[in-house]
């Protein structure tokens, strides 16, 4: 019986003990990592839990992206648009294999000196949450707690934390952040919505509007509209919308030169004035779906392409976001991260 508990002492002390080397806060209006001024350049791969090879296959690729000066992923618990994740089970506790799936990444992350943002729910109109229309604003709390208490208990402080994606759902953004902070206060929790922001997030991004004292970062980059058609509007979901069946964004990592220097100089203002900018692109997020096989977490081609409404459901070779890429290695150079805090075991 000894032996017994000792032996699950130990085990605890192990999971208990693990100490990744970096640790991210928001602390006025600046952001740090590892005590170190820090500006998130990142891109969003909301879709990357789907399965188990698209999380590893975001992994293989986190040194690419650190090479070009990429210090940040986003990804969701929930969500993204036609790849329906559900990392939520309906009692609000967090599924076991997409915790699995955000722990190998956040782990892999924290070996390269990345942050991760952690995003938790996501209603729009993926099926992600078909499961969970019982819920009530008590569900919502429960769910961004937990999540916290699993970022807590294993320790993962690369981190901040997305409550609700450009506040979707109809619950409370407040109300979840106090839960959240109930479950760990040190842990940055974001506000993300149109309304007048409240007092008690940590950081502000996205659609939230800037809040004197608290840092903001454009955590959903995206080009500007071309042709009047708006990036997530008619541009990436034209087929989608005359055919619900086909269930997929459309002109897949395609941007025409305005686009993307729309998209460089929006990069350019938000890391200049605020706290940072996240690339948001169909090529990241976009799903398996219609044979396309996506999300794609490699770098892909420059989006020189002569007409981007040409074949707008192919696949083109030159698809891809290595233009930004480029960009912000010309401009940042590698991402070279702050001294790492010491691994225990």
């Amino acid at each position: 019986m000894k032996t017994v508990l000792s032996l699950l002492i130990c085990l605890f002390e192990v999971q208990a003990c693990f100490s990744g080397q970096y640790a991210f806060k928001a602390e006025g209006d600046r952001l740090y990592l590892n005590d170190q001024a820090f500006k998130v350049i990142g891109l969003r791969c909301s879709n990357a839990l789907i399965s188990d090879r698209t999380t590893q296959d975001l992994i293989d690729h986190l040194g690419v992206f650190k090479s070009y000066g990429v210090n940040t992923v986003s990804v969701y618990f929930m969500g993204s648009r036609f790849g329906d994740v559900k990392g939520y089970l309906t009692d609000a506790s967090l599924s076991p294999a997409h915790a699995k799936r955000m722990s190998h990444l956040i782990k892999a992350a924290d070996d390269q000196g990345m942050v991760v943002v952690v995003g938790c729910l996501y209603w729009s109109t993926s099926r992600a949450k078909e499961d969970l229309t019982h819920w009530t604003q008590a569900h919502a709390n429960k769910a961004i707690a937990n999540t916290v208490k699993w970022l807590s208990g294993h320790d993962y402080r690369n981190v901040f934390v997305d409550a609700d994606n450009e506040g979707m759902s109809p619950f409370s953004i407040e109300k979840m952040i106090d839960a959240a902070h109930a479950a760990d206060p040190d842990y940055a929790i974001a506000f993300n919505e149109h309304y007048d922001p409240p007092q008690n997030a940590d950081l502000y991004i996205h659609h939230s509007a800037k809040v004197e004292g608290k840092p903001w970062i454009e955590t959903e980059g995206s080009p500007p509209s071309h042709n009047g058609q708006g990036y997530w509007g008619k541009f990436t979901k034209e087929t989608h919308r005359w055919d619900p069946g086909f269930y997929n964004y459309s002109r897949i990592g395609r941007c025409t030169a305005n686009m993307k220097r729309g998209q460089i100089d929006a990069t350019r203002q938000a890391n200049d004035q605020y706290n940072g900018y996240i690339l948001a692109s169909t090529w990241l997020q976009c799903a398996p779906g219609q044979g396309v096989g996506g999300p794609f977490h490699r770098p892909g081609g420059r989006s020189n392409i002569n007409d981007v409404d040409t074949d707008i459901d192919t696949l083109h070779s030159d698809a891809g976001i290595l233009w930004w890429l480029e960009f912000i290695k010309e401009t940042v150079g590698p991402w070279r991260p702050p001294t790492p805090h010491r691994k225990q075991h």
